[in-house]
């Protein structure tokens, strides 16, 4: 969802009163959560026309909405296993209904990455490989950034090798969490882990700390270290995709956000994003950019990453097609 997605939600909430709103927090995300309250925060005051709009969105588009079944878990568990028998459909439930049965590590959701890491800082590389891979790779990354770059880089190998895990060893997790794991030995091995994972938290992580991780890597295994790397997607790979993947893009950014992002990319990737976009937009970009003082690297890094979710998002919906493989400083 876009900034201006978030915000009409917050001002939904809003217009819903206290009770109710704490009611719709209950089902979401924590970094739904987050990103709302945010909004909400930074929200001091809103147009009665904008306030009417959004609530007449809401009230078509949930008059439009039905609720098909009472409980989803369910219902495609008794599907499957009429269609497959139990074997077979045991091994899609798993990977469809994935992480219900994890919930001491998924309270650590609702944790600041400087807390997550100073509760995994003393445990086994393999036990916080194990638990970061049930994290959202944002998450994840940000945890291991306050991890010594010794523990980080074993932790990153550890995921990349990951095969699943086991029944017993979500258990273990658990119980290194303080929590009990419902379910006992029913679980099977959730198929968490390997090359795309840790691929996918390197590509949250800072330039200079990627470097260092992949480096480390390379040392101890060079096949596995370009098994991740053809699995990354960084900020030079856009070049790669084709114009109508890169039009889509455009549509999802914020142009403040684009602008900052644009401050370290590469003549190449500028002359992209002007090609795909009308003349005049174009030359408001270039007017932009060239007006624009120094930034902070960090914050040229930040956007790129938030840029990268959105590719990663459009790519799962089938809208793009994705290819290939600090301290501040001013550009």
């Amino acid at each position: 969802m876009d900034d201006k997605g978030v915000e009409d939600a917050a001002i939904l909430l809003m217009s819903l009163g206290e009770e109710e709103a704490a009611e719709v927090f209950k089902h979401l995300e924590p970094k739904e959560v987050q990103h709302l309250g945010e909004a909400i925060a930074r929200m001091k005051a809103v147009t009665k026309e904008r306030i009417g709009n959004v609530l007449d969105r809401f009230a078509k588009e949930s008059t439009e909405m039905g609720v098909l079944v009472a409980d989803n878990d369910e219902y495609i568990k008794a599907v499957l296993r009429k269609a497959l028998g139990d074997d077979k459909a045991n091994l899609l439930i798993d990977r469809i209904i994935q992480g219900s049965d994890v919930t001491g590590i998924e309270s650590l959701k609702w944790m600041d990455a400087g807390s997550v890491a100073e509760l995994l800082r003393n445990e086994h590389p393999q036990i916080v490989a194990a638990i970061l891979v049930h994290l959202d790779p944002d998450q994840s990354s940000s945890v291991l950034k306050f991890f010594p770059e010794r523990q980080r880089n074993e932790v990153m190998v550890r995921i990349a090798t990951l095969d699943g895990i086991q029944p017993s060893a979500l258990k273990d997790l658990n119980e290194v969490l303080s929590k009990v794991l419902a379910g006992g030995q029913q679980i099977r091995k959730s198929s968490l882990g390997g090359v795309k994972p840790a691929a996918e938290i390197i590509n949250m992580m800072g330039s200079s700390i990627e470097t260092s991780v992949l480096d480390y890597i390379r040392e101890a295994d060079g096949d596995l270290a370009q098994r991740i790397m053809d699995n990354m997607f960084t900020f030079d790979d856009l070049i790669k995709l084709d114009d109508k993947g890169f039009q889509s893009l455009l549509k999802e950014v914020q142009t403040e956000s684009l602008i900052i992002a644009l401050k370290g990319a590469s003549p190449e990737i500028r002359e992209k994003v002007f090609k795909n976009m009308s003349s005049r937009a174009a030359e408001t970009l270039r007017e932009d950019l060239e007006s624009r003082g120094p930034v902070k690297l960090s914050e040229v890094e930040a956007e790129q990453k938030e840029l990268l979710k959105i590719v990663r998002r459009l790519a799962d919906e089938g809208q793009i097609v994705m290819g290939g493989g600090g301290d501040d400083e001013y550009v």
